[in-house]
């Protein structure tokens, strides 16, 4: 009787720790719902009914690498990273959410926060930034003009990456530049932000990135409206005290 009872016993602890680990692990089978007071985790991946992930919550150690319509792609240099990640419905990443914050042992702040949204199967269209350093710390928003995925890829990025750092320095610029005329890069058009000598800064930007208007506000609150030409030099300026 001794050893039906043990084996009951032992089937019954079997039982709940399979149920648990259904419930948990989002195994097939009814809806479940749990509520928890507080749960730690290092990773946790919000999943479509057919398994495709549309959000990542994770830790710096489990940190994703990027998803291109459902193959994930590796991404070493988002380990210093923790935050989430978006995905669209084919699998694609679609902006997120990184922070991290430290002093190293050299005593140097290592500090920053970036919220991104992307075109789609493209790069950063929209970011709230933030950076800290020693020397400067740095706010912003940046608005981007980002090429359709037709005429540029992420694939083609790479590759513009791989064969400009093989031409020779001299020949680098000319590389860029062409294919900025060519529309294959994004650009930056609008920045609206801080500025290194603790100023504010509105800037304009034309279709191949270079300021065309600024509004400026310096730390002493001197305002001015700066107007640039194609080198970016001002042609005019305008001040509260200039004549209209």
């Amino acid at each position: 009787m001794s050893n039906i009872r043990t084996f009951l016993a032992g089937a019954t602890t079997m039982a709940a720790a399979l149920a648990a680990i259904v419930v948990l692990t989002g195994a097939k089978g009814p809806a479940r719902v749990a509520t928890f007071d507080e749960i730690t985790v290092g990773r946790i991946n919000i999943a479509e009914p057919d398994g495709t992930r549309r959000i990542i919550l994770s830790n710096k150690a489990q940190f994703p690498g990027d998803f291109q319509q459902g193959r994930e792609g590796a991404r070493p240099d988002r380990r210093s990273f923790a935050g989430m990640l978006f995905i669209n419905e084919e699998g694609t990443e679609n902006g997120g959410l990184i922070q991290k914050g430290s002093i190293g042992q050299d005593g140097k702040i290592s500090s920053g926060l970036s919220l991104t949204f992307d075109r789609f199967r493209q790069d950063q269209a929209l970011q709230l930034m933030n950076n800290d350093s020693a020397n400067h710390q740095m706010t912003g928003i940046r608005i981007n003009d980002v090429p359709h995925f037709q005429l540029t890829s992420m694939d083609d990025m790479k590759r513009f990456s791989e064969h400009g750092g093989k031409l020779p320095a001299v020949e680098q610029d000319a590389y860029w530049k062409k294919l900025s005329a060519e529309g294959r890069l994004s650009e930056n058009r609008i920045w609206l932000g801080n500025t290194g000598s603790k100023g504010a800064a509105l800037q304009l930007k034309d279709a191949k990135g270079r300021t065309r208007m600024m509004l400026l506000v310096s730390a002493d609150g001197k305002a001015e409206i700066q107007m640039l030409d194609e080198q970016g030099k001002v042609s005019k300026s305008i001040t509260p005290g200039s004549a209209e």
